[in-house]
């Protein structure tokens, strides 16, 4: 099956709480949601746009070429404003959309092209991205979001604890290799822009309020999301001052490997 037309969708605000002005800070002399708009045009997309309530990030966005969708600012999540682009914008209700973070710089193309074919390929409500987890410490750490999937590749869970548990080797031992099929969640999603409407009309469920992850409220509801393996490698995203630090220094590496 060869891949689908889809749009993605970069959504950016401001006012993060962990790094301040997150989308505007620079990364080799370029602001970040400019890197990440980038990054979706190269996958191929047929329409590339920012979705964002301040005129700060809208003005660096539009000189570099890139659609804006100007949105209410009272948004509690990044669906939300998503889904008001939606509106604003006619889509129709099977316009495959591809939700990319905007602290996401260096999301490779294969990876966004491969969230938008498992979302067609599946025919679930909504599709995302796993890579395998090869240590205990990632296991472990509750920064890091887990999913468990069935054998058709559909989500069972997804949580910040460690999933599958392991119960009598993790009584004994929790350091050594993880148990097979541990998987790490990559936060890309792809839904049609009618399912996006819906999502962004449930309330939030019990389970999403306990862990803080949105798309629990999806599965709590009864509807589907498939869990492709991602074809290539996700780089970490950009949530604080280290994290920056080390966007610019692979910048750097990158470009003086091009000179």
């Amino acid at each position: 099956m060869s891949d689908p037309e889809f749009i993605v969708a970069i959504p950016a605000r401001h006012g993060a709480s962990r790094l301040a002005g997150k989308p505007l800070r620079l990364i080799a002399g370029e602001p970040m949601v400019v890197h990440v708009a980038r990054r979706a045009l190269a996958a191929g997309a047929k329409q590339v746009l920012v979705a964002t309530d301040d005129e700060r990030i809208a003005d660096v966005v539009r000189i570099a070429g890139v659609a804006v969708c100007m949105t209410r600012a009272d948004h509690a999540s990044g669906t939300d404003r998503l889904a008001e682009c939606a509106r604003q914008l006619g889509w129709s209700d099977e316009q495959i959309v591809v939700n990319l973070q905007g602290d996401e710089p260096f999301a490779p193309a294969e990876g966004i092209r491969a969230v938008a074919r498992t979302l067609a390929e599946s025919g679930a409500e909504m599709a995302t991205l796993a890579t395998p987890i090869n240590d205990c410490d990632t296991l472990f750490d509750a920064n890091v979001v887990k999913v468990a999937r069935d054998a058709a590749g559909l989500a069972l869970y997804f949580s910040r604890a460690p999933i599958p548990w392991q119960r009598d080797r993790f009584a004994a031992d929790r350091t050594s290799a993880p148990p097979p099929g541990a998987l790490r969640h990559i936060g890309i999603y792809a839904y049609r822009a009618g399912f996006l409407q819906t999502f962004a009309a449930l309330p939030a469920g019990t389970l999403e309020r306990l862990e803080s992850l949105e798309q629990l409220r999806v599965l709590e509801a009864g509807y589907r999301i498939a869990v492709g393996l991602s074809p290539v490698a996700f780089p970490p995203g950009v949530d604080t001052e280290a994290d920056l630090a080390r966007a610019q220094q692979l910048a750097a590496s990158a470009r003086a490997a091009t000179e």
